[in-house]
């Protein structure tokens, strides 16, 4: 087989290896920062098989992993003439933004989707610094990405309120993802630039397209399935490693520098009662919070039926009301509504750290507050841990 373009994960400082926890994606070149290790370098390259071999002996190299496709996580379903019928979008309040004396204000927050429509009213006022990783146009020209911006942060349309940080006033917005999609290496690439930027919180509504990265094999590659399919399967634990080593590097840099946290879908593959499907990466690796969807319902508040499982925490992810390009709203469902929720409620939760005497930020703290103060209370009695991790979570009061 000829060589494969692969995204490598290079520390650029001193480091130690640590005992890998293993399970059933342990890698065998697992490692974890010292706490020198600040900095880290990703870089593409064509590889062959024994090019890998000999950059996962080298002590500098963190990660090695396959460029694969990147998908968006198309919403479960849209409503485009939903009508702005509530003074507050039901997900605030039931993530309890609404009488949080926070607003996020402080925070940056970035958004790596599908751009954003800057001259939306929700964005009135606020910084927004855009990075296109794609080939197409600067502006979101899908609405998946100003409908997941104006959850997270979006200031009241039409006397409807749709953020739940609506005090944020830098955000990142990244567009990583055009219509074809994108790929592994350039959510890596996308996230460094985001902390560089000076990210708190990295919002991201996307996944794997292992289907996609198989059919690359046999058809551009020439590999029967069978192998192919091994192949891709090996590609995907190395992915999730590589996404569990730069979460690690942002772990270990917040003692540095700003705390971060990363923030993923968990996808919309699942077919309740008929089956569910586990998180895909970036979402499944360690590091980064995998967010399932609930919705309104007579009994508690009840998982989606399209939302996966093997999460860490639950958000409100079915028609959720929040901007659409050209102005207006537009109603989502999806996992990928949950998760801006998640990235809200966090950016508040950064906001009361440093509003603490001597507060400060770090991975942990973030990360304890929204996975600690996350509650069972308002859903459904008969949801599992797999289904919505450590329950709802829910702004600081």
């Amino acid at each position: 087989m000829k060589a494969l373009e692969y995204i490598v994960l290079k520390s650029k400082g001193p480091r130690t290896r640590s005992i890998d926890s293993g399970g059933p994606f342990a890698s065998p070149m697992a490692t974890s920062a010292s706490a020198g290790s600040t900095e880290v370098e990703i870089t593409q390259a064509s590889l062959s098989p024994s090019d890998v071999s000999a950059l996962e002996r080298d002590r500098d190299v963190r990660a090695v992993a396959p460029k694969m496709p990147m998908l968006l996580i198309e919403p479960a379903s849209i409503d485009e003439s939903a009508p702005a019928t509530v003074n507050t979008n039901w997900g605030v309040k039931a993530v309890k933004a609404d009488t949080s004396p926070f607003d996020g204000s402080g925070i940056v927050v970035a958004v790596l989707d599908t751009g954003i429509d800057p001259a939306h009213e929700a964005f009135s006022g606020m910084e927004l610094v855009q990075r296109n990783f794609t080939s197409e146009s600067d502006n979101d020209t899908n609405g998946h990405g100003t409908h997941c911006a104006g959850t997270i942060f979006g200031r009241d349309v039409d006397g409807t309120r749709i953020g739940v940080a609506t005090g944020v006033s830098k955000a990142l917005i990244g567009k990583v993802l055009g219509a074809g999609g994108g790929d592994s290496a350039t959510i890596a690439n996308s996230i460094q630039w985001a902390l560089k930027e000076g990210a708190n919180v990295i919002s991201m509504s996307l996944g794997m397209d292992f289907p996609g990265y198989v059919d690359f094999l046999i058809k551009e590659e020439g590999l029967d399935p069978k192998p192919a399919t091994s192949i891709a399967l090996e590609g995907y634990r190395a992915n999730v490693n590589f996404f569990r080593e730069l979460s690690d590097f942002v772990r270990v840099s917040s003692a540095f520098n700003q705390g971060s946290i990363l923030i993923a879908a968990a996808g919309n593959e699942s077919k309740r009662p008929s089956f569910e499907i586990a998180v895909a990466p970036p979402a499944a690796s360690a590091g980064i919070l995998s967010v399932a969807a609930v919705g309104e319902s007579g009994s508690g508040f009840s998982i989606g039926s399209f939302s996966n499982s093997k999460v860490d925490v639950a958000g409100p992810g079915v028609d959720i009301i929040s901007a659409k390009p050209g102005g207006g709203l537009v109603s989502m469902s999806g996992t990928s509504m949950a998760a801006p929720h998640v990235a809200g409620v966090a950016a508040l939760w950064g906001q009361k750290l440093l509003s603490l005497p001597g507060g400060t930020l770090s991975t942990e703290a973030f990360s304890s507050k929204v996975l600690g103060m996350s509650v069972f209370d308002p859903l459904a009695s008969n949801l599992t841990v797999e289904e919505v991790g450590q329950g709802l979570v829910q702004a600081p009061q």
